[in-house]
């Protein structure tokens, strides 16, 4: 007995065994398959995952996007943005990532899954809000989730915590403007008070003993 439905090591070799030269790599780590492919085999790996019937991963979960400029603590040397999507096989019960990274990051762009699964759409637009990453293909590719006058993409690593502009309610005008950010950026240290006895624990002797 095992608590999956499908042991991961059987499904990452029938993976590897369907999509053959489109993956670059299967991976399997903590239970989980990670398939990694390039973008120009993002779309035809897509497809296969979704028709192969071995695979028949019918429910696309979740698509984001990822920026990897600080991973590792910067020490990261491959393609900075990526897109990360996860599939669900209601027919056969079992599960799958599929990672692509964009070829070029100053302008990071791989092909919609709209047409394979109509849930890429909301998804794709909040990747494109949030990261700045074009998805081509995409019908009504524009932001979901920040204003449309909005500058630049907040989940990238060097988007300042502060933003570039705020708005506020100017009273001549009678309506919401849009201004540079007057907050200046700064760090909070925490002070720490430590009090003799604060619940009941002695300096090297832990709690007291009352009992």
């Amino acid at each position: 007995m095992t608590p999956f439905a499908v042991d991961p090591a059987a499904l990452q070799a029938t993976l590897t065994q369907a999509l053959g030269s489109l993956a670059k790599r299967v991976d399997l780590r903590l239970n989980e398959i990670t398939v990694t492919v390039s973008p120009e085999n993002y779309l035809p790996a897509a497809q296969v995952l979704r028709d192969a019937p071995d695979c028949r991963f019918e429910q696309l979960i979740d698509l984001c996007g990822l920026d990897y400029s600080d991973y590792r603590g910067g020490a990261w040397d491959g393609p900075r943005y990526a897109v990360v999507s996860h599939f669900l096989s209601v027919s056969l019960n079992h599960r799958v990532r599929l990672r692509v990274f964009c070829a070029d990051d100053e302008l990071p762009v791989v092909d919609s899954l709209t047409g394979l699964w109509s849930a890429a759409n909301w998804f794709e637009r909040e990747a494109f809000d949030l990261f700045g990453i074009i998805f081509e293909g995409h019908a009504d590719l524009r932001r979901i989730l920040t204003d449309y006058g909005f500058i630049g993409h907040p989940f990238r690593k060097d988007f300042p915590v502060s933003g570039h502009v705020e708005m506020r309610y100017d009273p001549e005008r009678q309506r919401v403007i849009y201004q540079p950010v007057t907050i200046e950026p700064r760090e909070i240290t925490p002070r720490i008070i430590r009090e003799e006895h604060y619940g009941g624990i002695q300096a090297g002797r832990g709690l007291d003993n009352h009992g």
